[in-house]
């Protein structure tokens, strides 16, 4: 549960605003929170789909839907998808249940408000909502109930997590675990509280690997996000990691993660001391992370998410083991082709040389780090990786780091029959056209970036 990001003093002096309760979630192949999707480039013709669910900065009376193929650009799919009959909606996360249906459960009142009830919708198509009921959470003298999260464990049990103050202390929250009793999600357990993490720690974000839960809950002392351990669900949990041990600064909340398709991890949290929402990517177990970058496009729109993973139809394809050209989709002269082992984007048409045509000409293989993703060889047995950022053609290496940089994740073009080549070792960052030249950048979640970074595949020219 959050304030408005533009009056940070305000939370500082009540300490609720900093208030965004436990939440939690298994990976793997449960049908819940992420659906089927695996730690796997999507095979051809399927798709990854990332959802999210957020209240608004400027209005927490409603939720947009948001979607994404890459984790990192995110694109409206309703406006106000869902406004509950009465109260507010913030802090909504969702799941995907064992019935097909989408469910979000959610805080029901402003931060000012007391709020001892937590609310449930449903749909079947993540856009139309449909009301449920409230739920009074059950917890003795309870003055605030902030913030439920789903979490689906490997026994396929689905749990709330929720973060409860009581009356004789309003802005020190606990987590408290209500486990479902029914397959319907209508019945629950009584609330047993977390143990191990501490008092004045908040947005405990846990998710399950074997059979260890990681925890990353919020220090509302210092502001900083922490790590924790533990063997059991309701803990007791160890604290690993305090102070800005990965390097995400303070004033930081909200902590949510999910599994990339290339195995790691990626942690989204609120900067809501600064407005922006940011995201960072670790690859070995939550020891180190990437600096944290800025959401595009809904940094300082979109509030306090979870996301669902999924893996579904009708997504890209590309054939492997066949020789193909790639025309830029938004200058449809220009083609790849490697000039001096880089590549670069030049005008290529029937009056090029041979040399020119062969040099535009390229055999798609399966990828040299994940079969379901694709690499591109030229004539002479190179293969098109990135290196400082640049596309250019080198001999295979054999390590698995010239694998990681060789290999490319098909995402969904801007143009009818295009595709987008997002890099496996750095998620985010596509193959890009800039003053005809092929680098891996970042995506900025502009119509423009997404045009640069499409390509049709074509009859070979050579």
């Amino acid at each position: 549960m959050t304030a408005h990001p533009a009056a940070p003093s305000r939370r500082t002096l009540l300490r609720a605003l900093a208030a965004l309760p436990a939440s939690a979630v298994l990976l793997g192949e449960t049908p819940g929170l992420l659906g089927t999707a695996l730690a796997a480039a999507p095979p051809n013709g399927s798709a990854t789909r990332y959802t999210i669910v957020p209240f608004l900065n400027s209005n927490d009376g409603t939720v947009d839907v948001y979607q994404s193929d890459d984790a990192t650009d995110f694109r409206l799919l309703r406006s106000s998808a869902y406004t509950p009959p009465a109260n507010r909606i913030r802090d909504a996360s969702v799941i995907r249940h064992t019935d097909g249906f989408y469910y979000v459960t959610y805080t029901t009142h402003t931060w000012q408000d007391p709020s001892t009830t937590i609310g449930f919708a449903r749909s079947s198509d993540r856009v139309n909502w449909t009301f449920l009921y409230d739920y009074t959470v059950p917890v003795a003298g309870l003055s605030r109930a902030w913030a439920p999260e789903w979490f689906v464990d490997s026994d396929g049990s689905v749990s709330i997590i929720v973060s409860c103050s009581t009356v004789n202390d309003e802005w020190i929250f606990t987590p408290y675990l209500l486990r479902a009793t029914n397959s319907a999600l209508t019945a629950w357990s009584s609330p047993v509280a977390l143990s191990g993490i501490g008092a004045n720690h908040i947005d405990t974000f846990i998710v399950k690997t074997g059979s260890t839960y990681h925890a990353f809950p919020k220090n509302e002392t210092t502001k900083y996000i922490e790590y924790a351990t533990a063997s059991n669900l309701t803990g007791p949990y160890t604290i690993r990691r305090t102070g800005d041990w990965a390097g995400w600064g303070s004033y930081r909340e909200g902590p949510a993660l999910v599994r990339l398709d290339n195995g790691g991890w990626r942690i989204f949290f609120d900067g809501y001391g600064d407005g922006n929402y940011y995201y960072s990517d670790s690859y070995d177990t939550f020891a180190t992370w990437s600096a944290p970058a800025a959401l595009p496009a809904i940094s300082g729109t979109a509030r306090h998410f979870t996301v669902v993973k999924e893996t579904v139809t009708g997504g890209p394809s590309l054939a492997r083991n066949v020789t193909r050209s790639f025309r830029s989709a938004n200058y449809s002269t220009r083609y790849w082709q490697q000039q001096s082992s880089l590549l670069n984007l030049p005008v290529v048409s029937a009056s090029s040389t041979t040399a020119e045509k062969q040099a535009a000409t390229f055999t798609v293989v399966a990828g040299l780090a994940d079969g379901s993703g694709c690499s591109f060889r030229d004539a002479a047995g190179n293969y098109l990786r990135h290196w400082d950022f640049r596309a250019r053609f080198d001999p295979n290496d054999g390590t698995s780091t010239f694998a990681r940089d060789a290999t490319f994740i098909l995402r969904a073009g801007t143009a009818s029959g295009s595709v987008r080549f997002e890099s496996y070792n750095y998620p985010g960052r596509y193959l890009r056209h800039y003053a005809y030249q092929l680098r891996v950048e970042r995506s900025d979640g502009t119509d423009l970036f997404r045009q640069d970074s499409s390509f049709v595949p074509v009859t070979a020219w050579a």
